[in-house]
């Protein structure tokens, strides 16, 4: 698994089809988030930001292999165990960038409520922020997996099943990542600092089961 691992993260940075999604979370947060800002609103926006990021590199992941290298490799290692190889990837690409993204908008942001009356310590917000963001880029894998190759071979249904799933999964009620970013927004209002521990747990779950049926999909058509 390993070799695998290594083998489609090469891929992925060598197709350099991972800077526009990068590019545009870069935009976005620099729209959105300003230095001075209270921190945990800032993190609900840089959380929410990474779900369609996330969607994305799932769908340049399981694209960007050439049809008979796709053959091959299923050949070799099964093609359930290289399409859970390529997801894993995606997901541990969007984790980095958002992780990062925390890291910096921690660093620039206000510790303080919406209102800035209230001290907000920012460790505590920065954990916060990075299970947010967890949950969102957990949610974004699911939907990508949901809404590309081999669930979607077609780029005219995949590309807009993409954006209205991603969207969905942001805004929906009920849905893990409106929670987590809510939860922070609600927290930022409060002067209280939440951990999005059963969002997580849900997206987890969500990203889990979208996985196990791409990759049985995967095994049964062809690439």
């Amino acid at each position: 698994m390993t070799a695998l691992l290594r083998y489609q993260t090469a891929l992925l940075v060598r197709s350099q089809r991972w800077l526009p999604p990068v590019i545009l979370y870069a935009a976005f947060l620099a729209v959105g988030v300003q230095s001075g800002q209270p921190i945990l609103d800032s993190l609900g926006y840089t959380a929410a930001a990474l779900l369609p990021v996330a969607a994305w590199l799932v769908r340049v992941c399981v694209t960007v292999e050439p049809p008979a290298a796709r053959a091959c490799v299923a050949a070799a290692s099964g093609p359930g165990k290289a399409q859970l190889a390529r997801l894993l990837v995606a997901l541990l690409a969007a984790a980095s960038i958002g992780a990062v993204a925390v890291v910096v908008v921690t660093l620039i942001s206000d510790p303080a409520s919406t209102e800035h009356h209230t001290r907000v310590a920012r460790l505590p917000a920065a954990a916060a922020g990075l299970l947010a963001a967890l949950a969102c880029a957990l949610l974004g894998a699911a939907a990508g997996a949901l809404t590309n190759w081999p669930v979607l071979r077609s780029s005219g249904r995949a590309v807009p099943a993409m954006l209205l799933a991603a969207l969905l999964s942001a805004v929906a009620t009920g849905s893990p990542a409106q929670a987590a970013v809510g939860g922070l927004v609600a927290g930022s209002r409060s002067g209280t600092v939440p951990l999005p521990l059963l969002p997580l747990a849900g997206a987890f779950a969500l990203a889990a089961a979208a996985t196990a049926v791409t990759c049985v999909l995967t095994s049964r058509r062809s690439p």
